[in-house]
């Protein structure tokens, strides 16, 4: 089957191309963005050398239903997806931080928890913990929004402030929608019987200077699940949490040697790794959206998406 390494699209009244570590975004008229959701897999910001079957696909349709559903929230960017891995929506200038939000202590925050550290962004984390514990209160740990190849930095609240990154008023509007979006995140979740542990929002200003939800929201490749039923029965016998989510690719990468460092080799990834962490993406997909997922056709896949967009943009501008 085809998978979607690169794309070399040539729209009407294209202006620009963005390539990010998954996404390709196309700027159309300075209006519109096309954003298309590659097979690309990275992590610790490498992107790894072999794709992953139906992961844009799965990435761009949950994107888009968690959109709809957080829409009454704050606006977001997104007007259509004119095809699986596609999604249409307004061009915005983004702030260049992203919102990370943290109900436990997982992923990144563990690691740092682990090396003894007890403040992460400028906020304490309180002594005793284990990994994947619960934080009394979601915390905020915002990063950098580096340039494309670059590692994302932790950063502070304080720090964003008074190097002038986003303004004092619009940062507090950020944090507050990413609070509420988290709140709602966490409540589709456990409908579904999974726990939201974590999740980074990414917000933008519009032409008129509204602040809006951009990029995409509550998927593995931004966010962390566990399952609730196990949660409670694995931490009190220090047992893995099972993860839908990347965090199992980084942890078989640390297994192997690799955490994206200088000098260090990518592991092999073979077939029947390629066919597992394809199968955790549709798992998560039809957990979290109580949706069966259906595969899209996967012969001529870039000549689809082409025609597709295509079409949409034809109607788009008449």
């Amino acid at each position: 089957m085809d998978t979607i390494n690169k794309t070399n699209f040539n729209f009407k009244n294209q202006k620009s191309v963005y390539r990010g570590k998954v996404r390709e975004v196309y700027a159309i008229n300075n209006e519109l963005l096309v954003m298309i959701a590659t097979d690309r897999l990275s992590a610790f910001d490498v992107v790894l050398p072999k794709q992953i079957p139906f992961k844009g696909q799965i990435l761009n349709q949950i994107a888009y239903q968690m959109m709809q559903d957080t829409k009454d929230i704050v606006p977001n960017w997104l007007l259509a997806t004119p095809d699986p891995n596609v999604s249409v929506g307004y061009l915005c200038t983004p702030f260049k931080v992203e919102m990370v939000i943290r109900g436990y202590l997982s992923g990144h925050a563990a690691r740092e928890y682990l090396l003894g550290k007890r403040k992460i962004c400028g906020v304490t984390m309180p002594n005793g913990m284990k990994e994947n514990d619960k934080f009394p209160h979601p915390i905020l740990t915002p990063t950098t929004k580096a340039p494309n190849g670059k590692h994302d930095e932790d950063i502070s609240k304080e720090a964003i402030l008074a190097q002038g990154i986003v303004s004092e008023k619009d940062y507090l509007q950020l944090e507050n929608y990413t609070r509420a979006l988290f709140k709602r995140g966490c409540e589709i979740a456990a409908k579904r019987g999974l726990i939201l542990v974590d999740t980074k929002y990414e917000f933008g200003k519009n032409s008129n200077g509204k602040i809006i939800l951009i990029d995409e929201i509550h998927t593995p490749d931004s966010s962390r699940y566990f399952y609730a039923a196990s949660y409670q029965e694995k931490q009190d016998n220090n047992k893995k949490q099972k993860q839908l989510s990347k965090e199992f690719v980084r942890q078989w990468l640390i297994s192997e040697g690799f955490q994206g460092k200088y000098g260090q080799k990518i592991p092999e990834m073979n077939s029947k790794k390629i066919l597992e962490i394809s199968n955790r993406y549709i798992e998560l997909y039809e957990q979290i959206t109580g949706k069966l997922f259906r595969k899209g056709k996967t012969n001529n896949i870039l000549q689809r998406i082409d025609k597709n967009v295509k079409k949409y943009l034809k109607s788009a501008f008449v």
